[in-house]
């Protein structure tokens, strides 16, 4: 498989790098350089294999730009930064990363829905401001303990937030395009319920589909409308399936009391209103970022794509 090319856009684990080399000739981008027009259109020409993350659109017109392309291997879950259509057009295999990144994203929603509901971030203000003294008023939360949470997208990260919130003994509801077996609901400890029941009796709404049309501002204004006003909005999804101008607009006329995001729609941008009020919690798309989880991505697309480039069919294929 020598003679075969891989292009890895993004500075990747120097020991996935090595095992990639020992496989094909890999053009790499350990210092996460800017490519020039040149250098870019040479390396697309000569790739066999390209390996992107999240941050990366491949488009048809980098589909074009390389004839030889068999597999984008995609560093993480989400792969709406590609065009699996253009990509099947050609031939292109696309993967992706699932699995390896349900608990880290998991652990953060949960962190944001605390953060969030016990005004953490406006308390360490309180405090570093030397605003804390035994006269003072302080921020005051919202208990997570034994309230309702509604999780939105019930796949293998929801499952996750799911068992950590039986820790917090919270009724579990959650909306699906899919219904679990009955006996699945009972072992998981859950119930199902439509998306307007579960926006109007849960405290907590974890918001966790896939980005595509088909989820493009799944709750917007009429669906914020519809939560308790002591709600707490989390969206450790994708950018986009909530619709941040309605969000911003919600909290700040206290149609819901707080929000925790990690993703934006048109990150890295963040919608102004947003980022003035208090009572939102904001993260830069971190769900996956740790150390062990970023490394077990990599070499989960490393896998991947060197599976393509032998002729047998990846473990993680979707297209």
């Amino acid at each position: 498989m020598s003679d075969r090319t891989v292009v890895v856009v993004r500075p990747i684990f120097p020991d996935v790098l090595e095992e990639l080399r020992r496989h094909a000739r890999v053009l790499d981008n350990q210092a996460g350089a800017t490519l020039d027009a040149r250098t870019r259109a040479s390396r697309l020409a000569e790739a066999d294999g390209l390996m992107v993350s999240a941050a990366d659109p491949v488009t048809p017109e980098i589909i074009q730009a390389a004839p030889r392309l068999r597999v984008v291997a995609n560093i993480g879950v989400g792969y709406d930064n590609i065009d699996t259509a253009a990509c099947a057009a050609r031939g292109v295999v696309v993967t992706n990363t699932p699995g390896v990144v349900d608990d880290a994203t998991a652990d953060l929603a949960f962190g944001l829905m605390l953060a969030a509901a016990r005004r953490v971030v406006e308390g360490d203000g309180f405090v570093r401001a030397g605003r804390w003294s035994l006269e003072s008023q302080l921020p005051m939360g919202l208990d997570v303990h034994h309230r309702t949470l509604g999780i939105v997208g019930f796949g293998r990260i929801g499952r996750a937030i799911a068992r950590r919130a039986a820790g917090f003994e919270m009724k579990i509801l959650y909306h699906n395009r899919h219904r679990l077996d009955p006996d699945e609901e009972i072992r998981l400890g859950v119930a199902f319920a439509d998306l307007d029941t579960l926006l109007a009796t849960s405290d907590f709404v974890v918001v966790q589909v896939p980005g595509n049309p088909g989820t493009h501002h799944l709750i917007g204004a009429v669906e914020l409308a519809r939560m308790k006003r002591s709600a707490v909005l989390v969206n450790t999804a994708r950018g986009g399936v909530v619709d941040d101008a309605a969000l911003a607009d919600a909290l700040q006329r206290g149609t819901i009391a707080a929000a925790g995001l990690d993703v934006f729609e048109g990150e890295p941008e963040v919608r102004p209103g947003l980022l003035g009020l208090p009572n939102v919690v904001l993260a830069p798309h971190v769900g996956s970022a740790t150390l062990a989880t970023r490394h077990g991505m990599v070499q989960r697309a490393a896998l991947n794509l060197l599976a393509v480039l032998s002729g047998a069919e990846p473990p993680d294929r979707v297209n």
